[in-house]
């Protein structure tokens, strides 16, 4: 079971101790678009029922894959993602500390992130990407473009799971109108679909934009 207070209550002391800044970076995927932008893509995307949702299987979306020396897509999110990331040899993250903007909670063990697809895998499936080639599904599994891939504590993104924002949103309620900017960017880009409740959701959680 994670421990917040202690987590943090760790990371205050070195701060004190060092000198350091109590808080680590939050994390921040690339090119998040402003509300507008945000508005005027969510204004084009299509709404259709979602299909094919029993012929969906993970492993037709290759991932991590190996993006540059001896790191593969989640090391690469992981030290993106966190503040004084120390990493091994191999890539893999030995100390550092992450914020996740989802829940809140602060970790300095990378074996308490996960990487969450901001569009799940199963959900841009239903949504059209059950007709791209394997190729496409590994470039959505792995786009470090786009603000799909970001860090946060494992159980809450395994609580997300494949849901959109009609079912679930990130209970920092400030971060709501961030998460559905980015979730309408990348289904923007990648041409999926919407279904109703879950652009309803989306435009409630703009509109919370300042």
């Amino acid at each position: 079971m994670h421990t917040v207070p202690r987590v943090v209550a760790a990371l205050v002391t070195a701060a004190i101790t060092t000198g350091l800044p109590a808080s680590p970076a939050r994390a921040t995927p690339p090119n998040i678009p402003a509300k507008a932008t945000a508005q005027a893509e969510l204004n084009t995307l299509t709404v259709a029922a979602e299909t094919n949702e029993s012929t969906y299987d993970r492993d037709l979306f290759p991932h991590w894959i190996t993006i540059s020396g001896t790191c593969n897509t989640r090391e690469t999110v992981l030290k993106r993602d966190g503040s004084d990331v120390v990493v091994s040899s191999a890539c893999a993250a030995t100390s550092g500390s992450w914020y996740s903007p989802y829940d809140g909670a602060t970790w300095t063990a990378a074996s308490d992130l996960d990487i969450d697809h901001v569009v799940p895998l199963a959900e841009a499936w239903r949504s059209g990407a059950s007709a791209w080639t394997t190729s496409k599904r590994q470039s959505f599994a792995n786009d470090l473009t786009r603000p799909q891939l970001i860090a946060v504590t494992d159980t809450v993104n395994q609580a997300k799971s494949d849901q959109d924002p009609s079912t679930w949103q990130p209970s920092v309620a400030s971060y709501r109108c961030t998460y559905a900017r980015m979730w309408i960017a990348v289904k923007y880009y990648w041409g999926l679909t919407l279904q109703s409740t879950e652009k309803t959701a989306l435009q409630t959680m703009l509109n919370t934009c300042s």
